[in-house]
């Protein structure tokens, strides 16, 4: 039998772990706070590979904050080591590079003899299989508040080798208001999907509102990273194809999507080497994959990664879903963002991007502006497009003269 440990005697289970071991936690909403604080305590120095680390997470001499997307609790770190990769091949660097000795989960209670990684599945199967294939440990927080969820996130217990049980309420994204230019682009962006699409979109102003955009749809299906509230509203309006489960590999929401998702058959929580694969995000017809960025070259080129230098999230999984969705039969790529930054106070479409690339040739480019037609078209023709129908006005000039330089007008 597994046995349950406390927090505070969670050290007991740990005398055989390297001086400097690699753990692997539950990121996103899924944190397991108690459990990782009490780990945190009881070693010195350990490298954390956690994805989209929120504020609050141990940061402080002796921890290396390790992760391929970069949240708001290691965004500004000196101890961020960031890593660039796809998340569809994270699970690959965890049988060789970055070889896990330890995954601390936050889980569901048992139902019949399994546990569920609830609201996150992501990366976290495969750590759990590369931990145990070289003898490390795995750690569970098991948690009453978290939702058992069917598919790749359930786990029998005897995996797991220490059980500790505390609560720690899932987290929950921050709303933002829907104004008038991200009104312009979710309409924009709702035009062009049909009856029947296939859907990947992120959480967010624009994905939001897009999704309320498209409650007179019918049998749209979902194939995604995450399922949020925006797609449950779907769910309850009839407009989800009865058909097909909701596919996704993690969920960020309100504690209704989490009740919601509670043993819940219509919904699927697969592993990212699934929901990722650009193979069986193609054979999905009709999927339209939805991502933002920062921003956009007269090249097609997208940076969605960094800001002046410095890493601000990382590919995750917009150069999977865009391949994916390219493939598609009757698919599409799109790239919606804002044509001017409010903050920075600069245009989103750029002669050419400086920061290192996060994925090219998007099917086209939405902005609050218009709608720039990138694939099938000739070098010059998307620029022109993303010029005329994409950039802010205050911008288009310069980026004319900019695009004569660079030999891109016509």
């Amino acid at each position: 039998m597994t046995p349950t440990a406390r927090l505070d005697d969670l050290a007991a289970h740990l005398g055989g772990l390297p001086g400097r071991p690699r753990v692997v936690v539950s990121g996103n909403a899924a944190t397991p706070w108690s459990l990782l604080r009490a780990f945190d305590r009881q070693v010195e120095a350990y490298v954390l590979h956690i994805l989209n680390p929120h504020i609050g997470v141990p940061d402080r001499d002796g921890v290396v904050l390790e992760t391929p997307f970069v949240g708001p609790g290691a965004r500004r770190s000196p101890r961020l080591e960031y890593v660039p990769s796809r998340l569809s091949m994270v699970p690959v660097l965890f049988r060789g590079p970055l070889a896990p000795d330890v995954v601390l989960l936050h889980t569901s209670t048992p139902v019949d003899g399994r546990v569920s990684l609830g609201s996150e599945v992501n990366i976290l199967p495969a750590a759990v299989e590369a931990v145990r294939s070289r003898g490390g440990l795995v750690v569970a927080q098991v948690d009453p508040t978290v939702p058992y969820v069917f598919g790749d996130g359930e786990l029998p217990v005897e995996l797991v080798d220490v059980l500790v049980e505390a609560e720690d309420p899932l987290g929950h994204p921050v709303p933002t208001p829907v104004d008038d230019g991200a009104r312009a682009i979710a309409d924009r962006v709702a035009a062009r999907i049909a009856d029947g699409a296939t859907l990947q979109l992120g959480i967010g102003t624009v994905p939001d509102a897009v999704l309320a955009g498209l409650r007179g749809r019918l049998h749209l299906r979902i194939w995604s990273e995450m399922v949020s509230d925006g797609i449950l509203a779907l769910e309850r309006r009839g407009c989800l194809d009865a058909e097909r489960p909701l596919t996704a590999s993690f969920l960020l929401g309100s504690d209704d999507l989490y009740r919601w998702a509670h043993l819940n058959p219509r919904l699927r929580l697969l592993r990212t080497e699934t929901t990722n694969d650009p193979t069986q995000i193609a054979r999905n017809a009709a999927m339209v994959s939805v991502n933002t960025a920062l921003q956009v070259d007269l090249y097609g080129q997208v940076n969605a990664s960094r800001v002046r230098g410095r890493i601000h999230s990382g590919f995750g999984g917009q150069t999977d879903f865009i391949v994916g969705a390219l493939h598609s039969d009757g698919g599409q790529a799109l790239i919606a963002l804002r044509s001017w930054h409010p903050r920075a106070d600069v245009s989103t479409i750029v002669p050419m991007v400086e920061e290192p690339v996060t994925s090219f040739q998007p099917s086209a480019v939405v902005t609050e502006q218009g709608v720039a037609d990138l694939f099938g078209r000739s070098q010059t023709r998307q620029v022109e497009a993303l010029i005329d129908q994409a950039a802010h006005p205050g911008a288009r000039e310069d980026l004319w003269e900019e695009a004569g330089a660079l030999g891109l007008a016509g």
